[in-house]
């Protein structure tokens, strides 16, 4: 089950618009710091933290899955 929802997270991440480059780490980044302090907050900034380490070691695709769900936090606020 989980190969199914890593196969599929990069995919939406590429729908919403959400490619792992430094525009789109800069504006996710931003985003979820303009959140309030509650746990969905420091969900989305474990997961930027993920998309950076993996962006440093060319994991492109486990990065874009990481800034996805970051970004998909940071407009639930």
């Amino acid at each position: 089950m989980a190969a199914v929802a890593y196969a599929v997270v990069p995919a939406h991440a590429a729908k919403m618009g959400v490619g792992c480059s430094g525009p789109n780490l800069t504006k996710t980044e931003s985003a979820v710091e303009a959140m309030a302090d509650t746990e969905v907050k420091f969900m989305a900034e474990k997961e930027i933290s993920l998309a950076q380490d993996a962006m440093l070691n060319g994991k492109m695709g486990a990065c874009s899955a990481h800034l996805g769900k970051a970004a998909h936090a940071s407009m639930a606020k």
